[in-house]
């Protein structure tokens, strides 16, 4: 086994939820991948916000879900 030292400032520390300064590869991994669908889903949410989706009712959601499935069938 290798290792490897990385360095990082004390937010990203902090903010990813280190409480040991050796961890393994795969919990560094796991980490960031947290970290990069946390962001994604903020990024999302503020998209939908902006875009006025987040204010759509499941009725909405409903019908939308609906005319893709029908566009889906009509394609084939």
């Amino acid at each position: 086994m290798r290792t490897l030292t990385v360095s990082i400032d004390e937010s990203d520390y902090a903010r990813l939820g280190f409480k040991n300064n050796k961890i393994s590869f795969s919990e560094l991994r796991e980490k960031i991948s947290i970290e990069y669908a946390r962001a994604a889903l903020e990024k999302c949410h503020q998209i939908a916000k902006d875009t006025g989706l987040s204010e759509m009712t499941m009725e909405e959601i409903d019908a939308e879900i609906q005319a893709v499935r029908n566009n889906a069938k009509n394609c084939h």
